[in-house]
């Protein structure tokens, strides 16, 4: 299981399921969410309610601001929603804490644009998915990434993050 000092950070595109899986698996393991999303900047949701994808100079404070939090959190483990699409993203948000771990729920355009379409989020267009998976980079083998499969039900995705983390962390 999750040190309780260890962040698990949830990433993928908009509308793979981050929100929902973490705070299941949040309340779970007993931790704190914070969902990267209510961290943006009014000018980061502007644009992207405009249907303009943020480039990496709306994405950096963003970030920087979303570790802040994780650090600044007294209940532990901290289970975190962020996109972190680009392996430098992830880079930042790792600085610094060496046992950080990824977890990339990974789900195809198809299913993640028909769960788009059937929600209604404050700032994030259906259109911008596409530039997502464009962004995306897929983790590497050397980023130790965990990665998770979304077409099960929240349930079993979140056993099955319990059980990933747990092999995960004795790797570390």
């Amino acid at each position: 299981m999750a040190s309780p000092w260890d962040p698990v950070y949830l990433m993928g595109v908009s509308g793979c399921g981050k929100s929902v899986i973490g705070t299941a698996l949040a309340d779970k393991l007993g931790g704190t969410f914070i969902d990267g999303d209510d961290l943006h900047p009014p000018a980061n949701k502007e644009k992207m309610s405009a249907g303009v994808a943020l480039d990496d100079e709306d994405r950096y404070p963003w970030f920087e601001l979303i570790r802040q939090n994780v650090l600044a959190s007294e209940k532990r483990p901290v289970v975190v929603a962020c996109s972190a699409l680009k392996r430098s993203y992830r880079d930042i948000l790792r600085a610094g804490q060496d046992r950080t771990s990824f977890v990339y729920l990974e789900g195809s355009f198809d299913l993640i644009m028909g769960r788009i379409q059937q929600r209604d989020h404050e700032y994030m267009p259906p259109d911008l998915l596409r530039s997502q998976f464009d962004t995306l980079e897929i983790p590497s083998e050397s980023e130790r990434v965990i990665t998770i499969n979304i077409q099960p039900e929240v349930s079993e995705i979140v056993t099955q993050l319990i059980e990933r983390l747990s092999d995960h962390k004795t790797k570390l």
